[in-house]
């Protein structure tokens, strides 16, 4: 099927998850299961912080940001996932198409600003504690903040600019769940190379170079808490980013491992296997994370519920 013009075909068919009845239902529960479970750990975290005043300060106000953008990321990505396990051959307009993938790109390149920000912050917190107040203001967390989801959604334009000035002639099968960049790259009729050099080197810009910031705001957070005299003082320094480090590692490495090479990533069936990873399972261990290993936001939560449901005793840890 091709529009008026006859440059693009008119829409997409997303190919599901092919497989048995019964396991199809499965896994449509078990990820439904997943995906409730993440907008309410989501949604905790954000009315934690906003009813927490010992919360305000920039590292819960990072955390805020992030999940915000965890909560408008899966919904735009496994709405498709569960229906891709009902209906095996959805179709999806071009527009459709490219307004999925750009919300997708935009949010996945924010993510990795954030990440870095909230690392870099963390640098200052241990690194430099008694002029931290002077280098991180609300001010400047706002700032940092803004840049971070405007470098993440300019980054996603760019990319879009070139992937969708190219000619889609058919066939119009995805072999995915959703509209991604190396799939719609696959099935371009015109020299796609142009495309794919800009969606590499912003790659590069909004992945590796945010990445090289948490790496050496970490290396530097590592020397600073080795040189802590008591052990007491080393394990309440590194409490303090030991959630957002394990949120990195689990993030950067499925995000790498999946983006580095995004060409020849697709020959591979299982690729809709691994986009499940970074698409769900990641967005639901960042919030749990920070949910186990995060003392003052597990101490909010305790609080805040307990004042919600008007019950006066304690809840051990």
């Amino acid at each position: 099927m091709r529009n008026l013009s006859g440059d693009h075909i008119a829409e997409f068919v997303l190919v599901g998850f092919p497989t048995s009845p019964p396991i199809q239902l499965l896994l449509f529960a078990l990820f439904l299961a997943i995906y409730l479970l993440t907008l309410l750990e989501n949604a905790l975290i954000i009315s934690t912080i906003w009813l927490t005043p010992s919360l305000h300060r920039p590292m819960y106000f990072f955390l805020g940001h992030l999940s915000v953008l965890e909560l408008w990321y899966i919904n735009v990505t496994v709405p498709r996932l569960l229906g891709a396990f009902l209906i095996l051959d959805s179709r999806v307009s071009f527009v459709g198409c490219m307004t999925q993938l750009y919300f997708f790109i935009a949010l996945a390149c924010t993510e990795c600003v954030l990440l870095a920000v909230m690392a870099y912050d963390r640098y200052l917190a241990i690194c430099e504690p008694l002029r931290y107040p002077s280098l991180m203001p609300s001010s400047m967390a706002t700032r940092l903040a803004a840049s971070s989801w405007g470098s993440g959604f300019f980054s996603s334009m760019m990319k879009l600019l070139f992937i969708s000035r190219l000619s889609y002639c058919g066939p119009n099968i995805i072999n995915h769940f959703f509209c991604d960049i190396s799939p719609l790259l696959n099935l371009t009729c015109s020299d796609k190379e142009q495309a794919e050099l800009v969606d590499f080197l912003l790659a590069l810009v909004m992945i590796l170079l945010p990445l090289l910031v948490v790496v050496s705001s970490y290396a530097a957070i590592i020397a600073a808490i080795l040189r802590i005299p008591t052990a007491q003082g080393r394990h309440k320094a590194f409490s303090t980013c030991a959630s957002h480090l394990a949120v990195v590692v689990i993030y950067y490495s499925s995000t790498l491992f999946t983006y580095a090479r995004p060409r020849a990533m697709y020959t591979f069936n299982h690729n809709k296997v691994i986009s499940v990873l970074y698409t769900v399972i990641v967005p639901f261990l960042n919030p749990a994370i920070y949910f186990l290993r995060n003392k003052e936001v597990k101490d909010a939560l305790r609080k805040t519920v307990l004042a919600r449901c008007h019950c006066p005793r304690s809840v051990p840890d």
